[in-house]
Parts: C-alpha cells; sequence; structure tokens
C-alpha cells in the first residue's frame, strides 16, 4: 500500500469494526472502553509479537492502559490483565495523554497518524506525547513531527532493539529522537517500564537512523553466524562444541551467544521453536532495505548489508517470509556445499 493511501486506515477500522461484533458476540464477557477520558491513561496501539508484551509490561506496572488493534482477539487477551480496549484511533486520541505505537512499516504509521480518521486528525488534545517505536524510515518520523506540532502535540520516535524476548521481558533498548532534553525526560519513565536502556540519539528522526543501523549490522551478523556453523558442522565438528570455543573467542557476537540460529543450542530462542515467534524475516528484509536507502541518500557503501538484504529478500520468495530471522542457518544447512544461492528453495 503506498505512502499516504487513505484505504489502509479505512479497511483496518472496517475490519476493526466487523471483528468487534463478532467478538461481542463470541466474548460477552470482553470489555470495550468507556467514554471516560484519563489523564494518566496510555493509548497503546499495534499489539503484534512485539507490542502485545510491551503493552502487558505497562499493565504489570500499574499503568492505565487503552490499546487499540485491527484484532479484536488481540485486545481480548490484555483485556483480561486489565487493559480497556478502543473501537477507534479517535477514541484513543480523546481519551490518553500518552499514545504508543507499534507498527509494521512507515505507511501504516502515516495513516494511523495523519490519515483519514489518524490520531492527529482528530480531536487530540495539546500537550499529547506521542511516541513512536515502530521501525521506520527518518523522513516519515520528521513529517509525522511537523504535523504534530502543527496540533499542539510532542512525537517522538522510540525504535526498540531486544526482540520478542526483550519485549517479554522489559529488558529492550529504546533509541529515542525528541527535539528537546525535556522530551525525554517526559518519556524516559514511561519507556523504562518496558525496557532496560532508553538513550537520547538526538532529535526527531535519530533513533530511526541508529536502529536501522543497528538491525543492518544484526543482519550481517547473523548471516555470518549461520554461514560459519554451517562449515562448522559439515566439517565435522559438533555444534554445541563450536559454540563454546567461539562464545569464549574472538568470534564470539550477540548471534553467536545470545541468539544463536542452530536448533538445541541456546534454549528459549526461535532456532529451538522451529524458527517461530521471533523477529520475521520480512520485517528483517523491510529494515535493510530502509538500511539499503538511507545508505544510497548519503552516498555511503554498505556492501554487505546490501548482501545480507539480497539475501533475505530471497528468502522471503523461497516460502520463509513468516519465519525469524535466524531462519538462514536453516535454508544454508539445505543447500549443497558451495553451491550458490539460488532462489529456489
Amino acid at each position: 500500500m503506498p505512502t499516504g493511501s487513505p484505504l489502509l486506515l479505512r479497511k483496518m477500522q472496517l475490519l476493526t469494526t466487523i471483528r468487534y461484533g463478532w467478538t461481542r458476540r463470541c466474548c460477552p464477557g470482553i470489555r470495550m472502553a468507556s467514554s471516560q477520558s484519563s489523564s494518566n491513561r496510555v493509548g497503546f496501539i499495534g499489539l503484534g509479537n512485539m507490542g502485545s508484551h510491551m503493552a502487558r509490561n505497562l499493565l504489570k506496572k500499574g499503568q492505565s492502559v487503552m490499546i487499540y488493534d485491527v484484532y479484536p482477539e488481540a485486545m481480548a487477551a490484555l483485556e483480561g490483565q486489565g487493559a480497556v480496549a478502543a473501537r477507534s484511533l479517535t477514541e484513543i486520541a480523546d481519551s490518553c495523554s500518552k499514545i504508543i505505537t507499534m507498527l509494521p512499516s512507515s505507511p501504516h504509521c502515516t495513516q494511523v497518524y495523519t490519515g483519514d480518521g489518524g490520531l492527529l486528525k482528530s480531536d487530540i488534545k495539546e500537550g499529547t506525547l506521542l511516541i513512536d517505536c515502530s521501525t521506520i524510515d527518518p523522513a516519515t518520523s520528521k513529517e509525522i513531527s511537523a504535523s504534530a506540532v502543527k496540533r499542539g502535540a510532542t512525537f517522538c520516535d522510540a525504535p526498540v532493539s531486544g526482540g520478542v524476548m526483550g519485549a517479554r521481558d522489559a529488558a529492550l533498548t529504546f533509541m529515542v529522537g525528541c527535539d528537546s532534553p525535556e522530551d525525554f525526560d517526559a518519556i524516559r519513565t514511561l519507556l523504562s517500564l518496558m525496557g532496560k536502556n532508553v538513550v537520547h540519539c538526538g532529535s526527531v528522526g535519530m533513533g530511526e537512523a541508529a536502529k536501522i543501523c543497528n538491525n543492518m549490522l544484526m543482519a550481517i551478523g547473523m548471516v555470518a553466524t549461520a554461514e560459519t556453523f554451517n562449515l562448522g558442522i559439515r566439517l565435522g565438528l559438533d555444534a554445541k562444541v563450536l559454540a563454546g570455543v567461539i562464545n569464549t573467542s574472538s568470534g564470539r557476537c550477540w548471534s553467536s551467544e545470545v541468539y544463536n540460529p542452530v536448533p538445541g543450542i541456546k534454549e528459549g530462542t526461535p532456532a529451538c521453536n522451529n524458527y517461530d515467534g521471533g523477529f520475521a524475516i520480512n520485517l528483517m528484509a523491510k529494515d535493510l532495505g530502509l538500511a539499503v536507502n538511507a545508505a544510497n541518500a548519503t552516498s555511503t557503501p554498505t556492501a554487505f548489508g546490501s548482501l545480507a538484504h539480497q539475501l533475505y529478500k530471497m528468502l522471503m520468495s523461497t516460502g520463509y517470509g513468516s519465519k525469524d530471522f535466524s531462519a538462514i542457518y536453516h535454508y544454508l544447512q539445505e543447500r549443497p556445499q558451495q553451491q550458490p544461492l539460488s532462489k529456489k528453495a
């Protein structure tokens, strides 16, 4: 869906309305939002793999949270823990003094904030803090911020690192882009309820800049780790022995030690769960696309980043799109030795 298309948000809201009716019929105990607003209430939009855990941690820390997602089933899971469900973005804008978004892409953010029926097209209160934790291009963050200023609201980009496990354990790192130390102070305490590190990276857009740089390095590191373990195992090494050597030697890295792509080495990782439940390959490909675009715009050579982008796009074309990005190991494992990667699985 092209950025700025008004159809995306309309479809999202229509789907929510239809599913809301279904949910009310099938789940009569579900509690929807009241019309009463709260100056202390936090709005949370986007309850996917990351957002659901983040919102849950806010609830655990005693926050009053109003939630919105196009899937009422996702809202129902949190309502049992005290969240209040909204039926529209307008209801969120009217009821919350702080609003967090966790969305898949730049077009989704543009529609949620500035599209028809979006937060900044609603009767949003002056002084509302808007915190976007999505990974999008810095230019989109700056455009949304400019629109927020016109409405008397404050926008900050605050993408995260730490993955689903970090979101679950409230151990995320937030990379914040905001235009003043006062804005940073205003959101730091709230973000600290969902993470262990909150870093002010500079003005609006700089949080996104830091995030796409981090994810480019993460992707390159995962590809290198997958290749390394695939080679070592084919040479006859035991995978756990190789991991023990690497993780006490100069090759040690996050992908080898914390998020190892080989099943059976690190419990709790997607590799031990059929590569399900982590950071999807289609999202990694999207983030690498942002990095490549930024590199082109700044005339920055990123040979390995561009190659990683090509590899993950290829994995999407072979049916791996919904799998965790560490599934690059599974793909390499199935390839004959020294055969160049192709688009055929």
